[in-house]
């Protein structure tokens, strides 16, 4: 489902080049739940982001269901990552002045669903995250904990193969966070590819393999975190 091969991510600010990611080789398959693993700044994020689609590589290739997303249009890219692919990420994300039910509909209005149709996805969404009683409350009004079941709601709303999770619990609590890896679990165990960036020890004990990366690159081991 995802390959890539030597894939390297640079950014340049004036006259600095940091070398992000330094020839990645990663394979994951469908229905796994893979954690990335590693320190902070040891290029989890990039990786994620390039993976979805939400950022390009320097250099090297990425596979996605054995089409080189390289070759894509942006258009393209677009639609692949809208249809197949949905976002959890440490902050949330969601938009303060819309409800529940509204944040969760939104990737669905992106995908031109037709109202009808949006409807039972939405409350779908909701019962499987238990926040069918919240649909009218703002984001203001919800524990960190409820925040994080609205965006998984919304990300698993648009019915993914894949969800990419960058530290879903780094802003809960830890009773929270073992809810929230409880539902990642759930979704993978529903035939769900789950890929998360973590530094937590017990957050990678829910996936089934976990990768390490170090300062760009895969390794075997990591000495601390």
């Amino acid at each position: 489902m995802i390959k890539t091969e030597n894939l390297q991510k640079h950014f340049r600010t004036e006259e600095v080049e940091t070398r992000a990611l330094r020839g990645v080789n990663i394979e994951v398959s469908e229905g796994e739940f893979v954690a990335i693993m590693g320190p902070s700044g040891c290029g989890k994020s990039t990786l994620l982001n390039v993976l979805g689609l939400l950022d390009n590589p320097t250099s090297g290739t990425y596979h996605l269901q054995g089409t080189d997303v390289s070759a894509l249009s942006e258009d393209d890219r677009t639609r692949l990552r809208r249809g197949i692919i949905g976002f959890v990420f440490q902050s949330f994300n969601l938009i303060d002045e819309l409800n529940v039910r509204e944040n969760i509909e939104l990737p669905l209005l992106y995908m031109g669903v037709p109202a009808a149709e949006r409807a039972p996805r939405i409350e779908e969404a909701m019962e499987r995250m238990g926040i069918s009683h919240r649909a009218r409350h703002y984001p203001h009004q919800l524990s960190g904990g409820q925040q994080q079941r609205v965006a998984i709601a919304r990300a698993v709303v648009t019915r993914p193969q894949i969800i990419l999770a960058d530290e879903p619990t780094g802003n809960l609590d830890s009773a929270n966070g073992r809810e929230v890896m409880g539902l990642l679990r759930q979704l993978n165990e529903g035939g769900t590819t789950v890929v998360m960036v973590t530094h937590s020890m017990r957050d990678a004990s829910y996936a089934t393999r976990t990768i390490n990366l170090f300062d760009g690159e895969v390794v075997d081991k990591l000495e601390s975190l």
